[in-house]
């Protein structure tokens, strides 16, 4: 019993230090949000999907209530950035972006659905390397957490038993899971929200479906499929590259392309500007050109389109 009565005061000492970092955000009627500050000049992480309005109530810690603005979003990731209409705010102990985590760790997770936090407890269910969430979105290092679905859980913040900040809570990047979006992602995330004001992304200007090659050019080319190309944009990257329709890509950057989400690494913001090889098929002949990935308007909403760059 000593054991679970240390274990429960050390609990309750970790919520009190983090609880401070943890503020309400109203910004759809009748169902607050949960973000967490991100840094002491008044900016604040919390969920796209749980802000419906660029002016939002920020209610801190304290009890008292600010005014604050979304100044971007970043809808593959679940992400938004407010800022807080007065600075001075708490930001947690974020940890390092290579930081150790292990499947089995004691996780607590802190929100504000209301005016006092509310804590949850659970545990590192899964973790991963770098992967990609449905929407599209890159995540630095995959982190599954074993905690319970709830209102305003998305945007909260999510501890280590040590103490450590591991990133926020996101119920809305794969139905039925909850993922931790880690440090090195809403480090990212947040440069390109503050510069832009939304999401940054690479412009091919083509769209494209996936085909699975003749065995003999499967054999020649050393992959089963393909992407084909079904429209080149006027004036795009794809067509000053010279790329025509029908074309059969085979490759960009050196990577196999058999699907239209293995284009999503050319797409990337830090990719704008360079200049990538392609290796295609033309009438079942190999041809190699380059392309120089151009620019996207930031996205302020989802796009659902199966435009592929």
């Amino acid at each position: 019993m000593t054991q679970l009565s240390q274990l429960s005061q050390d609990l309750s000492a970790l919520v009190a230090a983090g609880e401070g970092s943890v503020v309400r955000l109203d910004g759809r009627r009748g169902a607050p949000a949960t973000g967490t500050v991100w840094s002491a000049d008044g900016l604040i992480v919390a969920a796209h999907h749980a802000l419906d309005e660029e002016e939002v109530g920020v209610g801190l810690p304290g009890g008292r209530e600010v005014a604050g603005r979304v100044v971007g979003r970043d809808p593959t990731l679940d992400l938004a950035l407010v800022r807080a209409g007065e600075g001075g705010l708490l930001p947690p102990a974020w940890a390092d972006d290579e930081a150790p985590a292990a499947p089995g760790e004691l996780l607590v997770s802190l929100s504000r659905p209301g005016r006092a936090v509310r804590a949850d407890i659970g545990l590192l269910a899964r973790v991963a390397g770098e992967q990609r969430v449905p929407a599209g979105g890159r995540l630095e290092r995959y982190l599954e957490a074993g905690l319970a679905l709830q209102t305003g859980l998305s945007g909260s913040l999510v501890l280590s038993a040590g103490g450590r900040a591991l990133g926020v809570a996101s119920a809305g990047l794969l139905r039925g899971t909850v993922l931790v979006i880690p440090v090195a992602t809403l480090r990212r995330v947040a440069k390109g929200l503050l510069t832009h004001g939304g999401v940054r992304r690479g412009y091919l200007g083509l769209t494209s479906t996936p085909v699975r090659l003749p065995a003999p050019l499967a054999a020649a080319a050393g992959q089963e499929g393909a992407l084909l190309v079904t429209g080149v944009e006027p004036g795009s990257p794809a067509e000053r590259a010279g790329l025509l329709l029908g074309d059969a890509l085979l490759s960009l950057g050196g990577a196999a392309v058999e699907g239209t989400r293995d284009l999503a690494p050319v797409l990337e913001a830090e990719r704008i500007g360079d200049a990538v090889a392609v290796r295609l098929l033309r009438a079942g002949a190999p041809l190699d050109l380059t392309l120089t990935v151009g620019a996207r308007e930031p996205l302020a909403r989802p796009h659902h389109a199966r435009r592929c760059g």
